[in-house]
């Protein structure tokens, strides 16, 4: 094999941190909180109950063939949440997020963005000094 044949195996392997995401996924939620960063590894931890069932929830949905949705925007991603799409509300609306590996150990809130940006428009008659001798 070519170092570029090499590469192109490890690219279509997706790895988080030495294990392959099907490892991963194989894994309880608490199992594989041990290959997360501390901070998110306590969240994991301690919120584990409320990630299993959103995982349970997500599940049950993709069975029904029904579109995921959620207010909670604090959920640490784990590897069993790789490949789904989940609209997280962004405080207007839902906004789909595709989750991939690269999103493993982040929040859901931390795709959805809550400020939309600002495009201001042009300056009204009376606005600018300039402009006020238009007015009259």
């Amino acid at each position: 094999m070519t170092k570029k044949e090499k590469h192109d195996v490890k690219r279509r392997e997706q790895i988080y941190r030495g294990k392959t995401l099907e490892d991963l996924k194989s894994m309880d939620v608490r199992e594989s909180a041990k290959f997360l960063k501390s901070r998110q590894r306590r969240s994991v931890l301690r919120n584990f109950d409320t990630i299993e069932k959103f995982i349970k929830r997500c599940e049950a949905k993709i069975s029904r063939n029904k579109k995921i949705k959620t207010h909670q925007r604090d959920i640490v991603i784990v590897p069993r949440l790789v490949g789904l799409t989940v609209g997280v509300h962004n405080g207007k609306g839902f906004q789909e997020v595709p989750i991939t590996v690269e999103m493993i150990g982040h929040r859901l809130g931390e795709f959805a963005l809550t400020r939309s940006r600002v495009n201001h428009g042009t300056a009204g008659i009376g606005a600018t000094k300039s402009s006020r001798a238009l007015k009259k």
